[in-house]
């Protein structure tokens, strides 16, 4: 009996970092800063939650209509003039990353991509054989125009995990890049609504006037994440191919929690909601730098987010400390945090940056989780 054979790529799959502190995270006392968890107490009431007996049945590949036409009008009032018949209803934001990784990207496909990336993106990117061009943004005409990537995937607003935010010009800079030298287009922009302070959040895609691009954003981060809808718009030249790729992965995302997500949106009025919680987040956020600043200050430089859910720290250290190095200490005695490696693209094997979550934890948990980590980081930095 001949021995099974893996695909090629099975030897580019790598577990989520994230998955497995999550794991961790889930014991009983942890104090956890590492994931990006939406607080749990801004989901809905479940008991305002029904579905009709239809949505038991199979449903259309590109998802319900009615959520679709919502998602249209939505963009719509950002400015932006986009068809219901542009959009694909996802299971989760993360199938558009898949989606996209399957149309385009084999082994050797350069992918044009921030020094810092969600690295979601870059575990599916590197299944597909992905090689990394990096890129800055305030010269990301030159590095496109040299390398000519088959994609530039841009996270332009509160960027997991740095939270940075591209002005206008930046913005501009990067649909210039790509209608330029022939890039995709491909824009994640799941934290936008998520707005603390005042700041550009017009989405890079609707700046484009030719061109492949695709945008995609998602429920998650503002009605419930377990419910795992979200959602891509796409030039014309892209929905049949990425459609087709929808019906070859799941054949059509949850009719009932597309349901569950109108009912939601429905019963209390997007704008109210999206108030409520940036009115919360803004409060966990600054109780959390005003956290950091009493046991970190001295350890590691940060910037305080104008929007998102993360903290990304650097260390000030003038060796280069590998946070990983750092975890199992942080575990034993009761948090966790998120090391900062697995979001460079470059291929380094340590890292002095780390992001830290504020939304998910209890700001009652603040102080103590940041104190035990200050701890940790201290002893480390005194004895390199």
């Amino acid at each position: 009996m001949s021995a099974l054979k893996f695909a090629g790529r099975a030897e580019r799959i790598k577990a989520s970092p994230i998955r497995e502190i999550l794991s961790v995270s889930n014991r009983p006392g942890m104090i956890s800063f590492a994931g990006g968890l939406p607080a749990a107490d801004t989901f809905p009431e479940v008991d305002a939650l029904s579905f009709e007996k239809g949505d038991l049945q199979y449903g259309p590949s590109e998802g319900e209509s009615y959520l679709r036409e919502y998602v249209a009008a939505d963009l719509k009032k950002a400015g932006w003039q986009v068809s219901a018949d542009q959009i694909l209803i996802l299971t989760g934001s993360q199938q558009g990353i898949d989606l996209v990784g399957k149309l385009f990207i084999e082994k050797g496909t350069e992918v044009a991509v921030a020094s810092t990336t969600y690295l979601a993106a870059l575990q599916v990117f590197s299944l597909y054989g992905a090689d990394y061009v990096p890129f800055d943004v305030d010269s990301v005409n030159d590095a496109i125009a040299q390398t000519k990537p088959a994609i530039l995937y841009a996270n332009p607003t509160f960027q997991n995990p740095s939270s940075e935010v591209y002005t206008l010009q930046q913005r501009q800079s990067v649909a210039y890049a790509c209608e330029e030298n022939g890039s995709l287009l491909f824009e994640d922009d799941p934290y936008r609504e998520l707005c603390y302070e005042p700041c550009e959040r017009q989405p890079i895609c609707s700046m484009t006037s030719h061109g492949s691009w695709v945008y995609q954003s998602t429920f998650s981060k503002t009605v419930a994440p377990g419910l795992r809808i979200g959602y891509l718009v796409c030039s014309a030249d892209l929905y049949p191919k990425l459609l087709m790729l929808k019906q070859a992965s799941d054949l059509h995302t949850s009719r009932v929690a597309q349901r569950l997500v109108m009912n939601i949106l429905h019963n209390e009025d997007l704008a109210i909601r999206l108030e409520k919680l940036r009115h919360k987040y803004k409060a966990k956020r600054d109780a959390f730098d005003q956290s950091l600043h009493k046991h970190f200050s001295h350890l590691a430089a940060w910037n305080k987010p104008s929007g998102g859910l993360f903290f990304w720290l650097t260390l000030n250290s003038d060796k280069n400390i590998d946070t990983r190095q750092l975890l199992g200490a942080a575990v034993e005695s009761g948090v966790t945090f998120m090391p900062g490696e697995p979001f460079f693209a470059d291929g380094r094997t340590a890292s002095s940056c780390f992001r830290l979550n504020f939304s998910g934890a209890s700001t009652d948990d603040y102080d103590e989780g940041l104190r035990r980590l200050a701890v940790i980081f201290e002893k480390q930095m005194l004895e390199c």
